[in-house]
């Protein structure tokens, strides 16, 4: 395959003939690096196979959009073709106009030691190595086959990072890194982060269950001082085995059977909170863990679901015509309360105080977002 004029395309689509990450983009085989990917249906995820289907790889792989490669434990190296695979994606080659977006919020310039934290299918460090050579460029994922197929997928593209197995969440990094940049999302920042930056050395990632960008300068103290990023991204939450936890299947059983300890009756209408980016993220940072459904009764009704860990659930619907929502909630906390405070402060104000908020990350990695009278910490 002729990859040139497609990677220029895809440079057009993810940045500009200015940026210095132009040349990276157009120069770098996508395709070479996500061979196979999965596609969703009605009833599960089918592989596509890209070098069976030369036109299809390349109307893939140079789109500027994200290729799940991995669903639970199966990579779609390794998935039959024709068979169904159910389950949650677990790993991406994410588009590449985040990917050039984390990495531009990274400030990098020549001579930086670089951590490209969760390795993927290797297409961010194939672009950081374009950058600033491949001995600064230090690559790393919890999962042992995509850290092998990375190596030797970049090694033939012409690139030799250092790619590395290992938890970046818990275990210690391996060395001193002036940039860290994730390409997945963090519930907190890791303090083994902070150890391992240089002086003044830079983080960037963003928060799991939000769609905030963090980015912080290491101070004296051994912390690190930023803020959140007007820009917004999400990426796949880090694991530490094969797959995540299971869902909350018998929460979200229970909220869709039972009637529920309260029924009210909301002013608003149903949300789909998940495509309301600020409310979504203000409401992952007030309740850390929960989790959301949506979806259309027979009548046409409009549905959503919120579910929590510790057993609480909120169900909320909206009839057609109707502009308000019946809610059921049940539980130790009333989830659609916390959403219905946020909603408020949001047509109150006209925003919520996430993006553009300071980040302050204390020596032990206590790390506190605040702005305009609000705070939160993770």
């Amino acid at each position: 395959m002729d990859f040139k004029p497609y990677a220029a395309t895809l440079a057009t689509r993810a940045t500009h003939p200015g940026s210095p990450w132009w040349a990276p983009i157009s120069q770098t085989p996508r395709h070479l690096l996500v061979r196979n990917w999965f596609t969703p249906g009605e009833h599960g995820w089918t592989v596509v196979n890209g070098p069976a289907d030369e036109d299809r790889w390349a109307a893939g792989a140079y789109s500027d959009t994200t290729l799940v490669t991995r669903i639970g434990p199966v990579h779609a190296d390794q998935a039959e073709a024709g068979h169904l695979v159910t389950g949650h994606p677990t790993s991406s080659s994410t588009l590449p106009s985040l990917v050039v977006t984390m990495l531009e919020h990274g400030r990098l310039t020549p001579g930086m030691r670089l951590l490209d934290l969760a390795t993927g299918s290797g297409y961010s460090a194939a672009l950081a190595c374009h950058r600033l050579g491949d001995n600064l460029v230090t690559t790393l994922d919890v999962d042992p086959y995509l850290t092998r197929i990375a190596a030797e997928r970049l090694d033939e593209i012409g690139w030799h990072p250092t790619v590395i197995t290992a938890d970046g969440s818990a275990d210690d990094l391996p060395g001193t890194f002036d940039r860290i940049v994730s390409m997945v999302s963090m519930p907190r920042i890791p303090l083994s982060w902070l150890s391992s930056l240089a002086p003044a050395g830079r983080l960037v990632t963003t928060i799991a269950g939000t769609g905030l960008i963090i980015t912080a300068d290491k101070t004296d103290d051994g912390g690190a001082r930023g803020r959140v990023e007007w820009d917004r991204g999400s990426f796949m939450t880090t694991r530490t085995g094969d797959d995540y936890p299971p869902a909350l299947r018998e929460v979200f059983i229970k909220s869709v059977e039972q009637e529920g300890e309260e029924v009210t009756t909301s002013p608003f209408p149903v949300l789909n909170v998940m495509q309301a980016w600020e409310v979504w993220s203000m409401l992952s940072l007030a309740v850390p863990g929960i989790e959301h459904r949506t979806g259309t009764d027979d009548d046409g009704s409009r549905m959503t679901w919120m579910l929590h860990p510790d057993g609480s659930w909120a169900r909320a619907c909206t009839r057609p015509g109707e502009q308000t929502a019946t809610v059921h909630q049940s539980g130790p906390r009333r989830l659609y309360d916390k959403l219905h405070k946020i909603r408020w402060r949001w047509i109150e104000r006209g925003e919520l105080p996430l993006y553009g908020a300071q980040v302050t990350i204390a020596p032990d990695g206590t790390t506190t977002l605040s702005r305009d009278g609000w705070t939160a910490t993770l």
